[in-house]
């Protein structure tokens, strides 16, 4: 992901647009329709100066205005006009439809591929930048279809049809006209390749600007408690000050080479026109009426031109904005999954790791040629200063992470041989950080798993003691949640997270430091369940309180991603090594704590 805002050449501009043309495969013959009704309306269009003059040459220069023919040929001008209208409106939704539901088609595409991805792409890459692609990106690209693609076909018509009529009114004129084709596409490559570098420049700056943005808002109690809210301001005008010159920089290429050039052009073409006819009023008649015709096409040629020109911008913003998703959209560093084809399954729940080192960047080790075993009902506690490397340990046994080298088994065989199905609806874990989604206390705890009924929802939640505060509420589970679980406590929302995980009775139980933001209350509740459900169930829990984890069977000090000290609580403190002074400096902490 790292040469996203580069510039794209020809070749790479190319296979994106024919990869962006294949999602219009679904709609095929809803665009072969709307096609067709996009030739109609441009035929009635181009004939509107063939009626128009022959009510000059014919009858109003010779002065003569019959009736009944004058009639016909208004009414005839009017309906062209109207049905060119109303087929114009009926194309149009037809492209806006198509349109709307390809950017549909694509964005889950790109967030079905999100999905797949592992934990090591989301710690290198700004959330802002990801929201960016899948929202501002795409509808970027929504912008291709609708003003580029079906502009781009309606003014080739245009300009087709009015080289038609031209050659039918003067062919010899029309010649000349020709002049100016090359110099309109010699126009648009020169306008392409500039701008490509611009836009490419002006996309990458806004998702700068959408990741500086969310970072912002959502560290925003950490800012307004430091009162940083000056610095992230200037922070933020940095990025948005770039984000301006880049697309002034973008402004400037299309000031210059759009209309104004175009416009040059449309002029010297007149004047080309204008003299012709003047030199032939010379020696013979002209008719007035080719003459309008003429001028009337001249413009009708321009003036698509002018259309192409201004959407070829939009041609380049979409063209960089959908090699920014398709970059994501192919990117393939995907979570650890299952190897093999063995149906293999978790029936006892004992965990071993043997010999296994990890390191996050392939450069430095977090985790140190680590062995130990956990059997069935057993509660081991992994303790040590942050840093140590206990929650990579638990990041590996959850195949978020691939260990470089070594072994994890589960039940004796090897974690990569479950599949990740089997492997989540039975070894439940509970982070520190409670996530709650927008919904109800029961949805939060169902996530509406068909495996979780409406009676485990309600076990799960008796079992940690959620049901407490549950009971108390006015709408008890079916209580909506804000976004994040704002409106309840810290305690209440660890204790719904806790039910979540409860809830499909897993094998294994996996506690990332999960009471750490609870209150004293509230973590009785909870080791009271523990105690309940410890019975033929692994227990592996990061510790921050260690006087919750003096019963665990086994106890493991880490320190700097190795294994210092093993052993139960009264062995290590009689070890007198780092637990001991890890226990007393917190002991003593906490006594101080209760004096105040």
């Amino acid at each position: 992901m790292k040469h996203e805002d580069r510039v794209l050449s020809g070749n790479e501009q190319r296979r994106i647009l024919f990869r962006l043309l294949s999602y219009i495969k679904p709609h095929k013959y809803k665009l072969i329709l709307a096609l067709l009704l996009l030739f109609a309306a441009t035929g009635a269009e181009l004939l509107g100066p063939i009626l128009v003059k022959i009510f000059i040459d014919d009858y109003l220069t010779p002065g003569q205005f019959p009736v009944s023919p004058i009639i016909w040929l208004a009414s005839a001008y009017i309906i062209l006009h109207i049905c060119a209208v109303v087929i114009s409106y009926i194309q149009g939704y037809m492209f806006q439809e198509m349109a709307l539901k390809i950017i549909q088609s694509l964005r889950m595409d790109v967030f079905k591929n999100v999905q797949k991805l592992g934990l090591s792409f989301f710690d290198n890459t700004p959330t802002g930048g990801l929201i960016s692609r899948i929202t501002n990106d795409t509808e970027s690209i929504k912008d291709l279809y609708l003003s580029v693609l079906a502009v781009f076909v309606q003014n080739f018509l245009f300009l087709l049809g009015t080289f038609v009529a031209m050659f039918y009114l003067n062919a010899t004129l029309a010649l000349y006209c020709l002049i100016f084709l090359p110099l309109i596409l010699l126009l648009m490559s020169l306008y392409r390749k500039m701008s490509a570098k611009f836009y490419a420049d002006l996309s990458g700056k806004l998702s700068h600007l959408n990741g500086k943005m969310n970072e912002s808002i959502q560290g925003m109690t950490i800012v307004q408690m430091f009162r940083q809210e000056k610095r992230l301001r200037k922070e933020f005008a940095e990025v948005n000050d770039s984000h301006m010159a880049a697309g002034l920089k973008a402004m400037k290429v299309d000031g210059l080479l759009l209309r104004p050039m175009v416009d040059i052009l449309a002029i010297a073409a007149l004047v080309v026109v204008l003299s012709y006819f003047g030199l032939q009023s010379l020696q013979t008649t002209i008719e007035i009426g080719v003459l309008y015709a003429f001028i009337s096409y001249l413009d009708r040629f321009f003036e698509p031109v002018n259309q192409i020109m201004m959407r070829l911008s939009m041609y380049q913003q979409a063209i960089v904005s959908a090699g920014r998703v398709f970059l994501l959209m192919d990117h393939q560093e995907y979570a650890p999954r299952k190897k093999g084809e063995e149906n293999t399954q978790i029936n006892i729940g004992t965990v071993e790791f043997k010999n296994v080192t990890f390191s996050y960047d392939q450069k430095t080790d977090v985790l140190k040629n680590i062995s130990f075993k956990v059997n069935q009902g057993e509660t081991l506690a992994l303790v040590g200063h942050s840093g140590s490397g206990k929650s990579s340990i638990i990041n590996l046994l959850m195949r978020f992470y691939e260990p470089q080298k070594g072994e994890i088994l589960i039940d004796g065989k090897s974690l990569s041989s479950f599949s990740n199905e089997e492997l989540r609806n039975n070894v439940g874990l509970v982070l520190q950080d409670s996530f709650l989604y927008s919904g109800t206390i029961k949805s939060n705890i169902t996530l509406d798993r068909h495996t979780v009924s409406e009676e485990a929802a309600r076990e799960a939640a008796a079992l940690v003691g959620a049901n407490q505060f549950i009971e108390k509420l006015p709408l008890k589970e079916q209580t909506e949640i804000s976004e994040r679980g704002s409106t309840l406590s810290s305690g209440q929302r660890q204790l719904i997270s806790f039910a979540r995980t409860m809830a499909h009775k897993p094998s294994i139980l996996v506690l990332d430091e999960a009471t750490a933001n609870i209150d004293t209350e509230s973590e009785e509740l909870i080791q009271k369940a523990l105690q309940r459900m410890q019975t033929n169930r692994t227990t592996i829990a990061i510790a921050h309180r260690l006087s919750t984890i003096k019963d665990a069977n086994r106890i493991i000090v880490m320190h700097q991603g190795e294994i210092v000290e093993s052993g139960t609580h009264e062995e290590l403190i009689r070890a007198q090594g780092l637990y001991k002074n890890m226990y007393e400096l917190q002991k003593g902490s906490e006594a101080v704590s209760y004096e105040y």
